[in-house]
Formats: structure tokens, C-alpha cells, sequence
């Protein structure tokens, strides 16, 4: 439906003359609200009257709530609490069709929600919004004070009072984004919903909303993803794709049941946000010039570890960056694709239809590449094509989750694969972690304590007048100290003797040994004061991410 056809069809029917229909159009673009909502707001028609004209125009069915008499057996077919959820009311069942009302033509979507509930096909009409309330109403249904309440907390944050759980949707989603922050967290408790926003990875509650706001909340939220709306007992994974000030975002949605309700938790993904460098990432001269001499190699596999958010995709991107060549050609398989980067073949994980990272992984080699990457090794399959991959002339990246660098070994093993391939296809790996940079604006000299000093490994006699800083308050960093995040590293490259360790199955700790006295590894603590001797961060900061005793 286009909006001139709505207009049209207003003139054509007499609800409204031409004078009239500017007075609405300019309060519409005034306010920021659909043009049918402002027209019965400002008393200018009657609601049924503009509600059988918007039907017509979006090619719906209307429903008459004069004449409109509720079917048992149509009622019966949807769960009350899915009527509540979806603000969609079963009016009629024919020849194995359920039609339900619904006041807002954009949200016709509920269809294909409610069908499987049904069992049958369903198909929305349109009916005017304060008979469809009073209907819930009557009908028993709690919708009609959720959306009260949402209508509350919308009217306190400026959002217009039409679908007000998808305005207050977007409106947390804008706002997180604003706000840098990598993840929503939206929990529920017994008597309020919490939202946490995470901003340079720690979390910060911005809201903290009517419990009665959990239901609709949750259902917008999974039907946003792609997710069963009826499933309440089991974990859901989901997608969302939203676009915020013209920019892509990919919303890697998950459900969690909880005591209270469902826990969702949000991952926020701009796939057009600029990548960093390998300087901007935080790497030292010296280690930056060790890990381009790595990557330089043709063959190999070049491993990032680290738990989930400490920007190992984001260094392996960085890294892609730099050999992104028109002679070189590189394949990615991702879950998901987090940025994209022009001249680089991407490829989506898709495991509904079988597409694993092994089955792309297969594919790619018979695309002749050069560079494969590989989102994440997560089984021995994936671990061995990439081996398979690495000895037979290929650059290979990954992730995998371990604490530190040496652990990588131990854990290749123990997927299954075998030792001496391991030994033979690995070249280097990087541990990673990611601290809070401080504030420019704020930041403040101070004088450790010889236990703080220690407790980094650094000695106190050794720093003799050496400036640090603690974390200021001020506006710019919204009074945290903090503005942004770096990376600390260790790298660990595969010499002789370290291959020959691999391949008799010494453990983790020797390797490490071996790495730090020969292999001139620096650990994560050791990168991380060298961080706080420069002015990034701060003792505490690099305690709380290295839990260093």
C-alpha cells in the first residue's frame, strides 16, 4: 500500500475533505506517528470509519465491531496467553481458515506465528483499535493492561502510544547502540524486568521495567529472531537483522528459560562499522611485527584464543585486512558473518540445512584458495579438515576457546586430532584479552602501593618516579574513566622443540615453560603492564581481566 492510495481512498469515501486531510498530514509529520492513529486523535473521523478505508488499502479483511460475533471454536484454537502476547484476537473459523483481528495492518506477521499454534492457516483483519481492546478485555485477556503499562513507560521516553512493546524495541536497541554497547541483556525477576546494557565489556543497567511487560517483550523480541513463540521450556538461538541510522546490525539473539521467565541476551553486530588495524587493536611494535611475519607464510595454522568477547574475530579481521590482496584470493566460513570486507568470498553457517563450518570447509578447498578462515573450531571434523588444509598449502585462520596460548595444543589433541599433524600444521597462536583504555579527559596521576605494584608482577623498587594513573570522572566517559578497549596479547610461535613437545604429548604447562624462557612469549600480564606503564589502563583493570593473584 502506498500512502497516496490511503489518502485517495479517505477523500473518495468522504471521511475526510481536503482541508482537513492537511491538518492531519502535517501533525503526522509533526509528531512522528502514522497518519490514521493522528486523524482519530485529533477527533477528525470516526476510528471505524478511518479503519475500514485503512483495510481496504492494504487489501484486508474488515471486521465490524458492531456486527462481529466471537466463534468458541475459533477462540479455542490459540492458547489464551499467545492471544495476550500477540494483541490478536480469533474471530471466525471457515473451511480451515482462522481469522483473527488485529488493529495495526503492519503486524499481519502474527499469522505466521499463530498458524502452527492453530494447526491451520490463519489470516489477520483489520478491526479498530479500541473495539479490539475491549474485546481482550472482555475476553479475559491481560493484553489490555501489558500494553497500558508499555503505553506508560512509552509516553515517559516520548514514543507514540501505537505498538508500543515495538517502539520500545527499537528504542532499546537504538539506544544500545548509541552507547556502544556489544550486548543486550534483558532479564526477568519477580516483581520487575531489568535491562543491562554491555559497554567496553561490563554490564550496566539503563532500565528497570513492569514485570507485566515480560510477556509481550519476549514475544516481540522472538518473533524479531525467528524463534517459537509458544516454546517457553528450551534454549532458542536466532537472528535478528535490524537497521539503525541507515546501517546494517545483526542481532544474534538467545533464550534462556529461567526461573521467572525467559532471560534474553542480545549481541550487537555492525557489519558496517570500520575494522581496526593491527596497530589499532593494541599489538606492540615488536609483537606486531612478529605476527606480520607469521601471517606472511603461505601455509600453516594461525590459531586466536580466548573466551567468548575478547576480540579474537576482530584480530583475525584485521589480519584478513592486511593480506587482502587482488592476487590472493581468501574464504571465510562464519557463524555469523560479523563485518564484511570488500574482496574477500564470505560464507554464513547455516546448520538448519546442514551447512557446518566442515561441509563449507570441504567446499572451499575446492575453490582453490589461498587463505581460509574459519569462524571457530568446534569438533574434531572441522579440526582435521583444517589440518588437511594447513599441510596441503593453504593459510589457515581460527579461534578456538582456551585460557591462554599453550592450552591451544591440549585442546586440539583432545578434540582427536593427532598429535604429530598438530605439531606438524600449527604455527602460531595468540591469546588475547581486551582491558578498558582510561579517558583522556579524566584520568589522574597516582602513587601505587607496593602490594598493587606486586600484584602485577611489577617490582617496586624498579619504577623510580614512573608516572601512573588511576581512572578520573568526567561527561566524556560518562563518569565510568574509561572510553574504549585495546587488547593485551601473548603469542606463542612453533619452533623445533615445541613441534617435538607436541608431538610426544608433553603437557600444557612444560609447552608454556618452553614458550616464555626460549620462545620469547610475553604473557598476558606482562603485555598488559607494559599497557599500564604506557597510561592505558590501569592495575585494576588488568586485575579484573587477567585474574591474576
Amino acid at each position: 500500500m502506498s500512502s497516496a492510495e490511503f489518502r485517495r481512498l479517505l477523500l473518495e469515501g468522504n471521511v475526510l475533505d481536503r482541508e482537513r486531510l492537511t491538518k492531519a498530514e502535517s501533525a503526522s509529520s509533526s509528531r512522528g506517528q502514522p497518519l490514521e492513529r493522528v486523524i482519530v486523535a485529533l477527533g477528525l473521523a470516526d476510528e471505524t470509519a478511518v479503519w475500514r478505508v485503512l483495510a481496504k488499502a492494504f487489501g484486508l479483511k474488515f471486521v465490524d465491531p458492531l456486527k462481529a460475533v466471537l466463534q468458541p471454536e475459533a477462540l479455542a484454537k490459540v492458547p489464551k496467553e499467545q492471544i495476550e502476547a500477540n494483541e490478536a484476537l480469533p474471530v471466525l473459523l471457515k473451511d480451515g481458515v482462522l481469522w483473527v483481528a488485529i488493529d495495526d495492518p503492519l503486524k499481519t506477521f502474527v499469522a505466521d506465528n499463530l498458524s502452527f499454534l492453530a494447526g491451520c492457516t490463519v489470516q489477520c483483519a483489520l478491526m479498530p483499535p479500541a473495539a479490539l481492546k475491549e474485546r481482550l478485555r472482555k475476553h479475559g485477556s491481560a493484553a489490555a493492561s501489558a500494553a497500558s503499562t508499555a503505553k506508560g513507560a512509552g509516553a515517559a521516553t516520548g514514543d507514540s502510544e501505537d505498538a508500543p512493546i515495538i517502539r520500545l524495541v527499537a528504542k532499546t536497541i537504538d539506544e544500545a547502540l548509541a552507547q556502544r554497547a556489544s550486548d543486550i541483556h534483558v532479564e526477568p525477576f519477580q516483581s520487575r524486568l531489568r535491562i543491562r546494557y554491555r559497554i567496553d565489556g561490563v554490564l550496566k543497567e539503563v532500565a528497570s521495567l513492569e514485570a507485566t511487560l515480560l510477556a509481550p517483550l519476549t514475544s516481540r523480541l522472538k518473533i524479531m529472531a525467528g524463534l517459537d513463540i509458544a516454546e517457553k521450556r528450551k534454549p532458542q538461538d536466532g537472528r535478528i537483522s535490524f537497521t539503525s541510522s541507515g546501517r546494517a546490525i545483526d542481532i544474534r539473539t538467545s533464550v534462556l528459560p529461567g526461573n521467572h521467565g525467559e532471560t534474553i541476551v542480545m549481541r550487537l553486530l555492525d557489519k558496517e562499522r570500520g575494522l581496526l588495524s593491527l596497530e589499532g587493536l593494541g599489538f606492540e611494535a615488536d609483537e606486531r611485527q612478529r605476527f606480520q611475519n607469521t601471517i606472511a607464510r603461505p601455509n600453516g595454522i594461525v590459531l586466536v584464543t580466548g573466551p567468548t568477547g575478547s576480540g579474537k574475530t576482530t584480530t583475525l579481521y584485521a589480519a584478513l585486512q592486511e593480506l587482502n590482496r587482488p592476487d590472493v584470493k581468501i574464504i571465510t566460513a562464519e557463524d555469523p558473518v560479523e563485518f564484511n570486507i570488500r574482496g574477500i568470498n564470505q560464507c554464513q553457517v547455516k546448520t538448519r540445512i546442514g551447512l557446518s563450518f566442515a561441509r563449507i570447509l570441504r567446499a572451499m578447498l575446492r575453490q582453490a584458495p589461498n587463505i581460509i578462515l574459519v569462524g571457530e573450531i568446534r569438533d574434531k571434523e572441522t579440526a582435521e579438515i583444517a589440518v588437511q588444509a594447513a599441510l596441503t598449502g593453504h593459510l589457515v585462520f581460527s579461534t578456538l576457546h582456551t585460557n591462554d596460548a599453550p592450552s591451544a595444543i591440549t585442546r586440539l589433541v583432545d578434540m582427536g586430532v593427532k598429535p604429530f599433524l598438530v605439531a606438524a600444521s600449527v604455527q602460531t597462536i595468540v591469546a588475547q584479552r581486551l582491558v578498558r583504555v582510561l579517558c583522556k579527559e579524566c584520568r589522574e596521576t597516582y602513587e601505587p602501593t607496593d602490594v598493587e605494584l606486586r600484584s602485577v608482577g611489577i617490582d617496586p623498587g624498579s619504577v623510580g618516579g614512573h608516572p601512573f594513573f588511576r581512572a578520573g570522572r568526567c561527561a566524556a566517559c560518562e563518569h565510568v574513566g574509561y572510553r574504549g578497549r585495546l587488547g593485551i596479547y601473548e603469542m606463542m610461535q612453533m619452533d623445533e622443540s615445541l613441534r617435538e613437545m607436541t608431538f610426544r604429548g608433553e603437557p600444557t604447562i612444560r609447552l608454556r615453560d618452553h614458550a616464555f624462557h626460549s620462545g620469547g612469549m610475553s604473557t598476558l600480564l606482562q603485555d598488559g603492564v607494559r599497557k599500564v606503564l604506557a597510561g592505558k589502563t590501569t592495575i585494576p583493570e588488568l586485575l579484573r581481566v587477567t585474574a591474576a593473584n
